[in-house]
């Protein structure tokens, strides 16, 4: 839902910031491990009733996720492995704020058909951000671009973190549904988008089969010339090619 020119300014930004720490020698997997801890102290405040000041410490987490691809462009270490355990442990970090939701109704309030609705609303957003994540890894796989969608990782922490802020317990039902709802249509989006490719593509590819097998079968002016059938000639005892030979007429 970004722009690509935010999210290039707030790359840009994230490099200027991490200067600092590229210079003591932290390494974008170490940033990487950082946040992760971020988001687990976030989950344990969370748990214990603290929502406004889990939604500034999720924003704060949320915002040195940018940390480790910023380090990895200052020191120059872009790794395949890197972006690997960058977006595994980026999985484990929304899970793990979710999971401080579901412990806080578990915990802090009384039973009642409201917790039921924000412990089962709470599943369905984690499961749904697991798929929006999901699907885009699998389309990519397939060779696919799939970046489109609603509510990618960036908006759904942006939406909690503020959400919380504002809202505190009071809100907490109704962000958690807002964000179920949003990350189940995104996920539908991006199984839509896939969809759509891979029938332009079964679309394009039979006429270009056709076309080509149309040219590798089209038999060329030698091969006729070749597998042309000789014509019957009856003078000076030649023979025609049909039936046995017989011995033209004698010469005068």
């Amino acid at each position: 839902m970004f722009g690509s020119r935010l999210q290039q300014r707030a790359r840009r930004f994230a490099e200027m910031v991490v200067a600092p720490l590229a210079a003591i020698g932290m390494t974008p997997n170490m940033a990487t491990l950082l946040g992760l801890l971020l988001n687990s102290a976030t989950a344990a405040v969370l748990a214990i009733g603290h929502l406004r000041i889990g939604g500034a410490m999720l924003l704060f987490a949320g915002a040195f996720d940018m940390v480790d691809g910023a380090l990895a462009r200052v020191r120059n270490q872009k790794t395949t492995f890197g972006a690997f355990f960058d977006s595994t442990l980026d999985r484990f970090s929304e899970g793990i704020v979710l999971l401080g939701v579901i412990l806080f109704a578990l915990t802090q309030q009384p039973a009642s058909s409201q917790r039921t609705w924000l412990i089962a609303l709470t599943y369905v957003a984690g499961l749904s951000s697991l798929m929006v994540s999901y699907t885009r890894a699998r389309a990519e796989g397939l060779g696919l671009e799939c970046k489109s969608g609603l509510m990618a990782r960036p908006e759904r922490v942006l939406l909690l973190a503020v959400g919380l802020i504002l809202g505190g317990a009071g809100w907490l039902l109704w962000i958690i549904a807002i964000l179920a709802v949003t990350s189940t249509f995104t996920s539908v989006q991006r199984i839509v988008v896939v969809w759509r490719q891979l029938a332009h593509a079964q679309v394009t590819e039979p006429s270009v089969s056709a076309t080509d097998a149309d040219a590798a079968h089209a038999p060329d002016n030698d091969a006729r010339a070749n597998h042309a059938p000789d014509r019957p000639v009856t003078e000076q005892g030649v023979s025609s090619g049909f039936g046995p030979h017989r011995p033209g007429p004698a010469p005068r």
